[in-house]
């Protein structure tokens, strides 16, 4: 089964269904799915990010789209709002070659990552792009460990995002305003793999720069992972009906006895990040599980959207007349910075 990222355009194929027994062979993480409507299912094998340390090189377009707004992709012609997913392991180096198709200038800014001043992306230090220009932004990742002074340097894993800086103002206001953002996510060696990807921005009073949600959708047991960035003027609260997350890096309890706070709804503000993994439907089953903004306002203004899980055989209760695509084509790729078709190379085989 493929399944699908939200982001520029390209496709994962879901490792679970591809690797099998070959991961646990391979010596990569086994976890076991637990019931869905009071039903036990079959031990599944979860594939697992490896070592960093590889460098890598992307090439990604800043356009204007036929709405007027703005979008970054992976091709030309094919910029998207949020643009494309960034996935790396700890360790990594990621050489971006940027180019400005637009007539204003414009720049990328990443959160959480290292990068010298060259590559911080905005007017200040000389670092934006002029309409038509071409620049090289070097963002890099390093692993947990101790300082010289013996203080412990956290890594670079966890969800993060970039965007414009200079569009509008020097804050770059107008750029993402207009849907100039994404993802980044940066994984930890051992840390879990989805079987999909999504990416949900609060900016202002929309979402994914949409007066009303998109909605995402998975099949029953599959690992879905979610991206949730905020951006704009307010603060909102993520909430996502039937599932649940722990309130940490990667959303999953590493045991019985973490103290982390399972939950399901999250205050969030300008330019926060946080991501987690669900296994869709566990304990509840297939539906039409809305997430919406929880200030009762912001919802009722369209600030909301669906999270389809179907059955196996495709259909959504709660849902009439929604048969799930086979191949789970709703999604848009990532990059992972091996392949500029958006593909997920270098995680896991």
């Amino acid at each position: 089964m493929a399944s699908t990222d939200e982001g520029s355009g390209g496709r994962r194929i879901g490792r679970r269904y591809l690797l099998g027994g070959a991961a646990a062979a391979a010596g990569l993480g086994v976890v076991g799915a637990s019931a869905t409507s009071g039903t036990a299912q079959a031990a599944v094998t979860a594939l697992t990010a490896p070592a960093g340390g590889e460098v890598r090189r992307i090439t990604m377009y800043a356009e204007r789209l036929a709405n007027g707004q703005m979008g970054y992709g992976l091709e030309k012609g094919k910029a998207s709002i949020p643009g494309p997913l960034i996935e790396l392991n700890e360790g990594d180096t990621l050489h971006i070659d940027f180019e400005n198709t637009m007539d204003v200038d414009a720049s990328l800014h990443v959160h959480g990552l290292d990068y010298e001043i060259t590559s911080d992306g905005t007017r200040m230090s000389g670092s934006h792009v002029p309409p038509g220009g071409h620049r090289t932004y070097t963002w890099r990742t390093h692993k947990p460990g101790k300082r010289a002074d013996g203080t412990y340097r956290p890594g670079s894993a966890g969800y993060w995002h970039y965007h414009d800086h200079v569009v509008g103002t020097d804050h770059g206001t107008g750029g993402i305003r207009n849907g100039l953002y994404g993802g980044v996510v940066v994984r930890r060696k051992g840390d879990l793999l989805p079987d999909r990807t999504y990416t949900i921005v609060f900016n202002d009073m929309t979402i994914n720069n949409l007066k009303q949600g998109p909605d995402f959708e998975a099949v029953v047991g599959e690992r879905v992972e979610i991206v949730m960035i905020t951006h704009g003027e307010y603060y909102h609260t993520f909430h996502m009906h039937g599932h649940r997350w722990a309130d940490n890096r990667t959303g999953l309890l590493t045991g019985p006895d973490d103290p982390s706070a399972v939950i399901d709804n999250k205050i969030v503000g300008p330019a926060d990040s946080f991501g987690f993994q669900v296994l869709a439907g566990e304990g509840v089953g297939a539906g039409a599980w809305m997430y919406h903004c929880h200030v009762q306002s912001h919802s009722d203004m369209g600030m909301a959207g669906m999270f389809l899980v179907a059955k196996e055989d495709g259909t959504v209760p709660g849902h009439e007349g929604h048969t799930m695509k086979k191949s789970g084509a709703t999604g848009k790729g990532t990059a992972s910075g091996k392949s500029a078709a958006g593909e997920h190379a270098g995680h896991g085989g």
